[in-house]
């Protein structure tokens, strides 16, 4: 009698076993779902504020209007070329994007695509290896891409569309 009440407890301690593994998947599929749940009601918040950016009506923390908010445009392929140094020509490779502000820059960016690339190529292929090895000569060389940049949106669209030139990577060879 004492070996059937000492199996009859094995047993339930399976089914306890059983059923905690069950009600902790359960737990975890609950946290998931409201997981997802918190971070899709953050999109929708989002989608929220962007769309008050697109009217305009985007306030910094200062309390004053802004122009419209930081939007970055990548450029679709990173920039190959060769500079001239003084002990010998070094293979440069440069990812960009560029930070725009508001959506209208940014589909206007969007569409100059080709002279935006155009324009950069020709800043960045008239730099010097000697001056791209440091950070000052780096910096020399967005800024300068920016100022050309700029007077070519200015040329073509009427405005400065482009508020600064980031580099995304930079490999020098």
């Amino acid at each position: 009698m004492a070996a059937e009440k000492d199996l009859v407890i094995a047993e339930g301690s399976a089914k306890k076993k059983w059923l905690l593994l069950g009600g902790g998947a359960a737990l975890v599929v609950v946290l998931i779902v409201v997981g997802l749940m918190l971070f899709t009601g953050s999109d929708s918040n989002n989608a929220a504020s962007s769309s008050d950016a697109a009217s305009g009506a985007v306030s910094t923390p200062g309390g004053t209007d802004a122009k419209g908010s930081a939007l970055y445009v990548p450029l679709p392929r990173p920039f190959v070329f060769n500079v001239p140094g003084a002990s010998r020509d070094r293979m440069v490779q440069i990812k960009v994007q560029l930070l725009v502000r508001g959506t209208n820059n940014e589909t206007i960016a969007m569409r100059h695509i080709p002279l935006i690339e155009g324009s950069l190529l020709e800043t960045f292929s008239a730099a010097n290896a000697d001056e791209l090895v440091t950070v000052a000569g780096r910096d020399a060389l967005k800024n300068k891409a920016l100022s050309d940049l700029q007077q070519a949106m200015i040329e073509v669209v009427g405005s400065v569309v482009v508020e600064e030139v980031l580099f995304t990577g930079f490999v020098m060879q």
